[in-house]
């Protein structure tokens, strides 16, 4: 009876690390596609000169302090594009991101930037919130929405609008890397960034055809699209705010596309304690807003399972190849991913960590089931349906 349930065990085992590897070369697949694609100037590009380029809102909310906030700020005020605007929001007067912005108009004075005290709060995400506020103040119709510590190069405004040009684009977002500090935690949320949900997104635009949602990192949209899904006062209550715009823009009909700009995220120095927390975070957001999909996840982890059937089968040699296989191509697509398709220099010496990554991974991803409780900017709230609740 025992033999036969380790044989069993064996097999279910052997069965999902295949499924895993499946993963890692579709991994591997949907990044050469992806770096096929941004070879490949698009018609819109081509015709994009600085006489058709829309003028631009960013919007920008902000709360507390980010690493490298000045420079990242900064590098949105060198833009080649002919005409922008940049509009930061906060919900307190006194929040030391204040600061950096008031010394951003000082050194930028002939740049058009505004700040926003947003002092209605409207719902339980305070930056969907601000956003709602901030949007009065915007001049123009082309709107760029993007996290307060991503930095980006000269020519991202251009690149990331003129998708817009055609009709049937409706959201254009971007992937990103992370530059970690010095601790563990950062590096291994850098190489998690780069080498596991980067490739996930992927995975999505190459089997769905095209993206159902956006990232954080970059939104840009048309103000007559967000006007017709409600404006952000529609999802002001939900904790993926990203996953919900690009959503309901895809509801619409519209695309949602991947830039081929790549753009940068300075990363705090996380504990180990931080990182499992913020990864829990976005784990329960991402199991909240795409529950079958995260569920799917456990099929992904292809030399964990390879691992596992070793035990199961006390050391075959087709289980031993299999692990070979499994840990080859989870290597290979890691580095793909990250040094292919996002240009990240430093993935080669950070690759050792992928065991240690990929071991956190599970138990992350296990922990996210264990409760609906989500810590966010310091304050505890109660997921549900993706949206947020005061935790009692």
């Amino acid at each position: 009876m025992t033999q036969a349930l380790g044989k069993i065990v064996a097999e279910v085992t052997g069965a999902c690390a295949l499924a895993g590897i499946g993963y890692y070369v579709t991994s591997l697949w949907s990044a050469c596609a992806y770096t096929q694609d941004r070879k490949t100037s698009t018609a819109q590009e081509k015709g994009f000169t600085a006489d058709t380029a829309p003028p631009v809102s960013i919007l920008k909310p902000l709360k507390g302090q980010d690493p490298d906030m000045y420079e990242s700020f900064r590098s949105h005020c060198l833009q080649d594009h002919p005409q922008y605007e940049i509009i930061f929001g906060v919900s307190d007067a006194n929040d030391p991101a204040v600061r950096e912005v008031e010394r951003l108009r000082s050194e930028f004075p002939n740049s058009s930037i505004q700040l926003i005290v947003c002092d209605e709060q409207l719902g339980t995400n305070i930056k969907v919130s601000n956003l709602v506020q901030m949007v009065r103040a915007t001049r123009y119709d082309h709107f760029v929405v993007s996290d307060s510590d991503i930095r980006v190069r000269p020519d991202y405004l251009r690149k990331v609008v003129a998708p817009l040009v055609d009709k049937k684009v409706g959201m254009v977002t971007c992937l990103y890397r992370g530059v970690p500090a010095g601790t563990l935690g950062s590096k291994l949320e850098s190489l998690g960034i780069s080498t596991d949900f980067s490739a996930g997104v992927l995975v999505a635009r190459l089997v769905e055809g095209t993206l159902k949602f956006a990232l954080g990192s970059t939104m840009a949209f048309r103000r007559r699209d967000l006007q017709a899904i409600g404006g952000f006062e529609s999802f002001v209550d939900y904790l993926a705010d990203d996953y919900e715009l690009g959503r309901r823009i895809a509801g619409l009909g519209r695309e949602v596309c991947i830039s081929e700009v790549v753009v940068e995220t300075f990363l705090p120095p996380y504990t180990m304690q931080q990182y499992f927390a913020h990864q829990l975070r976005w784990a329960r957001g991402v199991r909240d807003a795409r529950p079958g999909g995260y569920v799917g996840l456990l099929f992904t982890f292809g030399w964990q399972w390879a691992a596992l059937a070793v035990l199961a089968s006390r050391g075959a040699d087709w289980a031993w190849g299999l692990a070979a296989a499994a840990i080859f191509l989870r290597m290979v697509s890691a580095w793909v991913v990250a040094a292919g398709a996002l240009h990240d220099r430093q993935v080669t010496r950070f690759l050792p960590l992928i065991p240690l990554r990929d071991v956190a991974g599970v138990l992350i991803w296990l922990a996210s089931f264990a409760g609906n409780t989500v810590v966010w900017r310091g304050e505890r709230f109660q997921l549900k349906r993706g949206k947020l609740s005061p935790s009692i």
